[in-house]
């Protein structure tokens, strides 16, 4: 047992209450989501949290901007859902939206009561300083500076830690989803959930897990595109697990790529938050004239009459059609006329940052192109967080609940991971335990060693690169088509090689980033019109009735492993 370097009172609670009290819920990943459901939860079961690297290193600490709250008195709940549901493209469920929404000065509340330093402002609702991001019609984004994400993280990191009920595991990879199919083949009707096989990567050896439920928090799928703002856990485990298991998917289309992410050669990922256009720094083209000097010029009022404020699919658009259409390598952001001062007191993270890298974000523009941020789909869920599979659970970036539609409302996500989160607690408390089943144990008796590791490296590159050219921001059904064939042949080389070798963390992200780039490919071949975050030159137009994009699997049951 690998558990976090808490205090030895702590590892001995956490380990007699998994044992004492009956089976745990298994949570894999610790982010906001994650941890949300794992803190209304400990005190009336056992919880045991999985993350395949360090406890810090998830997607929620990365989040700069911050998080909705529907508190001032210029603002609404009504005022929200209609921002969403603009944003969103005609894909948002307006039920889904009107409950975040309602529910947003709760979490926020409850954020506060966990020991979240917002950034203050006497005279703000609540003592807070709200600030506004693209797409939102007023101030309404609650934050902690420019690092609201790490802020939140390490608030609810510390209430978990200090949690006897809570048992926190780094390095411990989940593999697959337990189900019937693992303890009875031949049995027919509905699955269910009985746990997870995991790995625990400090020993290379394999864990079957038993679970009352099993709730899948691992985030996104940005690390399938060669430039993403992600950090390397986004590699979509819970998404693929849950495909795997016979679980709808939807909306797979829709990645949302974050119109700003840093420019710079020792720099691929960081990103600068969307706030800093919402206090109002521009977008300029560093156009040269005959003589080599640089003329900036500000493009957005060509694209959309909400410049810098429009919504992200918009903005990242332009961007992306403006550096091809002049020949550039990235355009620039300028806050320069916002002063030293207020960037300072508001974006410390990204001033810090920038200087680093030798960029004075008060006297230069910022260098910034578009890059792979969020993923707007995922598995099929209900407001409790509930999957097609009984006893399976998928929060936060992992799901898909309709809140986000063909493009994600800027600081919405940090919200869905609190107010889902909750709920989903809820329905876990409400469904009754079950006998524990008797789950097989992971067999290795068929697999030896690897022995070409460059095999994994070579197919993850190559994977990672044709995602960015073929199934970027802009697309065509030929691109999206040749894409499909090699993910397809990749697919196979991969499904070889796991089935023959004994797996490690980068084998299990391989595979889980190939079966998600499948499910990108082939939803965005459904959609024969261009909508939010999906551009596709053969179908410019939208269509006069919009869908979702649902795709099914039934289990394999050929694999003798998982």
């Amino acid at each position: 047992m690998n558990v976090t370097p808490d205090s030895a009172a702590h590892t001995r609670a956490s380990s007699e209450l998994s044992g004492s009290g009956g089976l745990p819920v298994v949570i894999v990943g610790a982010g906001l989501a994650g941890l949300t459901v794992a803190l209304h939860l400990a005190d009336h079961v056992p919880v045991r949290v999985l993350a395949k690297r360090r406890l810090e290193e998830g997607a929620t600490a990365w989040a700069q901007g911050g998080i909705v709250g529907v508190l001032g008195q210029d603002d609404s709940v009504a005022a929200h859902v209609r921002d969403t549901l603009d944003a969103g493209a005609g894909l948002v469920d307006e039920h889904v939206a009107q409950v975040i929404a309602e529910n947003s000065a709760s979490a926020i509340a409850w954020l506060v009561q966990q020991g979240v330093g917002f950034s203050p402002d006497p005279s703000g609702p609540l003592g807070l300083h709200l600030t506004r991001e693209g797409g939102h019609s007023v101030r309404r984004i609650a934050h902690a500076a420019d690092a609201t994400g790490k802020a939140i993280h390490d608030a609810l990191l510390r209430a978990a830690r200090a949690h006897p009920g809570i048992e926190l595991r780094e390095h411990w990879m989940a593999i697959d989803v337990i189900t019937d199919r693992h303890t009875d083949p031949a049995r027919s009707g509905t699955p269910r959930c009985h746990g997870v096989y995991a790995l625990d990567l400090a020993t290379q050896s394999v864990h079957t897990l038993a679970a009352r439920a099993v709730v899948l928090a691992s985030g996104g799928v940005g690390k399938v595109y060669r430039y993403t703002s992600n950090p390397d856990t986004s590699t979509g485990d819970g998404i693929a697990m849950a495909w795997r298991a016979g679980c709808r998917v939807g909306n797979m289309e829709f990645i949302q790529f974050h119109p700003t992410c840093l420019y710079h050669p020792q720099e691929r990922s960081f990103l600068i938050t969307e706030a800093l256009r919402g206090e109002g720094a521009h977008l300029l083209l560093p156009l040269r004239d005959a003589d080599g000097q640089i003329h900036p010029e500000r493009f957005m009022h060509r694209h959309d009459a909400r410049l810098e404020l429009a919504p992200r699919d918009i903005v990242a658009r332009a961007i992306d059609f403006e550096i091809k259409k002049h020949g550039l390598d990235c355009v620039w952001l300028d806050a320069r006329h916002l002063g030293r001062e207020h960037l300072l007191q508001h974006f410390p993270t990204i001033h810090a940052r920038c200087a680093a890298l030798g960029i004075d974000i008060a006297t230069q523009p910022i260098p910034v192109v578009p890059a792979a941020h969020y993923t707007c789909g995922g598995v099929v869920t209900d407001l409790s967080g509930r999957c097609d599979l009984p006893g399976l659970y998928a929060v936060g970036e992992t799901s898909c609940t309709g809140l986000h539609g063909a493009n994600r409302l800027a600081s919405n996500s940090l919200l869905e991971c609190v107010v889902l989160g909750r709920s989903c607690a809820g329905a876990i408390l409400d469904q009754p335990a079950g006998p524990p089943p008797v789950l097989p144990p992971w067999d290795e008796s068929q697999v030896e060693d690897a022995d070409e590791q460059v095999v994994i490296a070579h197919n993850w590159d190559e994977l990672r690169l044709m995602m960015w050219n073929y199934v970027g921001i802009v697309r065509t059904t030929r691109r999206l088509e040749r894409a499909l064939h090699r993910i397809e042949l990749l697919h196979a080389e991969i499904h070889d090689y796991y089935a023959n070798f004994r797996v490690s963390r980068d084998l299990l992200e391989l595979r889980n980033l190939v079966d998600c780039a499948g499910l990108i490919v082939r939803s965005a071949l459904q959609r024969h019109e261009s909508r939010g975050l999906h551009f596709c030159r053969d179908y410019p137009d939208l269509l006069p009735v919009t869908f979702p994009t649902l795709l099914v699997q039934r289990p394999d049951r050929r694999r003798g492993q998982a």
